[in-house]
Parts: C-alpha cells; structure tokens; sequence
C-alpha cells in the first residue's frame, strides 16, 4: 500500500543537517563514503537521517546497495537541492568580500538538441560567469527524471506538463529525417524503401530504449525492435559518421546535417520526417544566472527550432 502523502507545510523548518546527510548518502551511494565526505562517523549519518524519517513519518531511503531515495526522499531531496543552489549563487552578494566561485548548473538534455542548437545558446554565459556547467545527457522522454530527483535544475523534454514546483515553456519542433550515403542508398534501396530492404539494411538506434527510432519504423513500416539490423550508438555525431561511412541509415535531426545534405554526403530518404515537440523545464525559484540561462535558451531555441504551428507546412 502506497503511503499516505505527507503535508510539508506541517514540517517547517526542515532540518538542512538531516536533509544533507540524505543528499550526501544519495550522491555517493554509500554511508562510509558519506560520512568521510561530512568528517563525521557512519553512525551520526545514519542517526540524522533516521531523525528526519521520524520527523515525516515515512522511510526516506531504501536501504540497498547502492541506497536508493524513495518518492517522498526524491520529493525532499529535490527541494533541499534548489534551496542549495540558490543559497550558491546568493552567498557573493551578501558576503562582498567572499572568493568568487564558480556555481555548479546542471542541466538534462537529449543529445540531439546538445549536438546542434543548445550549447551556442549557453556560450555568451559562459565566458560572462563563472559557471561550472553539468550536462546530464538523456534521452529527451527521459530527461524530466533528473528534474523530479533534483539532479538538475533544468530539463529539456518533450513532455508539456510540468513538474510540482516547475515551469514548462515550449522551446519550438526538431525536425528528423531519414537519411543515408548515395552509396547506401544504391546498395539497399535501389528498388526503394521497401520492407524487404528494411529488413536487410542496417540502420542505428541511440540505445535500446530509443523509442524514436523504434516508434518510427513500427509506425511507417510495421517493423518491430529485433525484426531488422540496428546499431546502438550513444552519440549523435557517430549517426552521422555511420550513415556518412555507409554503414547504416538513421534518423537525425535537419539542423545537425544541413552541410552534408548540401554536399551531397547524405541524402534523405523518401520517407515521412518526424517532429519532436521540445519544452524547457526549470525550477519555479530561479533568479539570478538560472533566469538568465534560461531566457537564453528560450530564445535561442525559438530561433533555432521550427515554431509549433509552421513545422508540417
């Protein structure tokens, strides 16, 4: 039986010793490390956070190996986490003497928006602040989940809704297309995209769970995940490597190929392009550097990415 939801309201103040301890179990996966991390000893770790357990009720962590955060420790966890943050970045102007150190900013993002317009929306940032940047790469149904758990502050995805705490803005559509090598293209579909010629070329995929790719050919082929050869590559300019080789077809985004489709190196396929709905996702408490990052990337994603209503004119 799913526990009863706890009303934080009634908790206030939080104790930030206890939720530290928590936060440093998480991060590294283990209470010896954790307590040599805060100099205190394994025991005083797991006394706080049995404090804060009792405090809510609830457990807060799963005791396995490695120790895993339950939904209401993600919940604590990611609150404990903004609060830290901004704390970061407020800590210089109240203390004007204080050593100007780098704030740590983490960021989901898929690898396709990472290969093309995302970084160029950060660069005027980052040679302005010192910003110590973590880009946790996921794929962009997968992103929201380092959100949840507090591991980033900001997420690029396709979901619309957000998250508690959280706002959602539309960023603009990535277009995909199916693309080859001229030489690829001869050697499997001479007698066009056919299922048998499906069946037999190689075509690549980011990992086993890339449902774009999986849901494209099931949807315009009917093939299904194992029914044809598919490489798994983790990076999208490999994609571009394979297909530009001759090795494979893929779907890539038309941003990230704008050069070799002019070249004639790759060349799109007769097949449907695919759109993918991107939203960014941030905390509601964001000030300071966090609101600057995030207008840069709503604005440089509007002007990269395909407005919703034009992308299938």
């Amino acid at each position: 039986m799913k526990p009863d939801p706890v009303n934080l309201s009634r908790l206030l103040p939080l104790d930030y010793k206890q939720l530290q301890a928590l936060d440093v179990v998480v991060q590294e996966q283990n209470f010896e490390r954790a307590a040599r991390r805060l100099n205190l000893t394994q025991s005083a770790i797991s006394q706080r956070i049995k404090l804060l357990e009792q405090s809510v009720a609830q457990p807060l962590l799963i005791r396995t190996s490695p120790p895993v955060p339950t939904e209401l420790g993600q919940q604590l966890l990611g609150h404990y986490r903004q609060v830290s943050q901004l704390e970061r970045e407020l800590l210089p102007s109240l203390l004007l003497d204080a050593p100007r150190q780098p704030l740590k900013v983490s960021i989901a993002v898929n690898a396709d928006s990472l290969a093309t317009w995302f970084l160029p929306a950060l660069a005027p940032l980052l040679t302005q602040y010192p910003i110590e940047l973590n880009l946790l790469i996921e794929d962009e149904t997968r992103t929201l989940e380092r959100l949840r758990q507090g591991e980033a502050f900001a997420a690029v995805s396709t979901q619309p809704r957000a998250l508690p705490g959280c706002h959602a803005s539309p960023l603009g559509r990535m277009e995909y297309l199916l693309v080859c090598s001229p030489a690829f293209n001869h050697q499997y579909f001479g007698e066009g995209l056919t299922l048998e010629s499906l069946h037999q070329a190689p075509g690549v995929a980011f990992d086993q769970r890339d449902d774009m790719h999986i849901s494209y050919m099931s949807e315009y082929y009917a093939l299904h995940a194992g029914s044809y050869p598919c490489h798994t590559v983790r990076s999208s300019e490999a994609f571009i490597a394979l297909a530009c080789a001759g090795a494979a077809y893929c779907l890539i985004p038309r941003l990230q190929i704008e050069r070799e489709l002019a070249a004639g190196t790759l060349m799109a396929l007769p097949a449907p392009p695919l759109y993918r709905d991107l939203y960014w996702h941030r905390w509601v408490l964001e000030r300071g550097i966090h609101w600057q990052i995030s207008q840069a990337i709503l604005q440089h994603g509007a002007a990269c990415l395909l407005p919703f209503a034009d992308a299938e004119r």
